[in-house]
């Protein structure tokens, strides 16, 4: 029996979200085991969003945004950056290990890019394992963003 991963994605509105609806309207393949949630900007990912993802089965998540630079917000990627660095050494001392948490750069032109970054974050995660906090196969809950 393989293991596949459940994989929970947060998108910018303007770069990660444009680039994944660019990728399916390419037809462009890539794992249906993501889930992929909007948010105006990356920089309004919250750290709790993180946390409940992995505390409700989630084996890894991924945060597609605009480049550096780039951001629609001026800043909004920046913070993000920080949040990620902060969480993968949080996801480190609990024992989940910060490579479940990627950050990715694409803009809404990127779709193939998009695309090739969910299959290697799935097969570096089918590498791992899932993750310590997996809860029973099919028992993969709604993920509550709140604060």
């Amino acid at each position: 029996m393989s293991f596949e991963p459940d994989i929970l994605g947060f998108a910018c509105n303007w770069c990660g979200y444009a680039g994944a609806d660019g990728a399916g309207l390419a037809k462009l393949q890539y794992p249906a085991n993501i889930k992929i949630v909007r948010l105006m900007c990356l920089g309004r990912t919250e750290p709790n969003f993180i946390l409940n993802a992995f505390e409700q089965g989630y084996d890894g998540v991924i945060l597609f945004g605009c480049h550096i630079g780039d951001c629609h917000y001026v800043s909004g990627n920046i913070q993000a950056e920080q949040i990620i660095v902060d969480m993968k050494k949080l996801l480190d001392t609990l024992g989940l290990r910060g490579e479940r948490l990627r950050r990715e750069e694409t803009s809404s032109a990127e779709g193939t890019l998009l695309a090739n970054l969910v299959h290697s974050f799935r097969d570096d995660l089918v590498q791992m394992g899932p993750s310590p906090l997996k809860k029973e196969a099919g028992q993969l809950s709604q993920v509550q963003l709140t604060r």
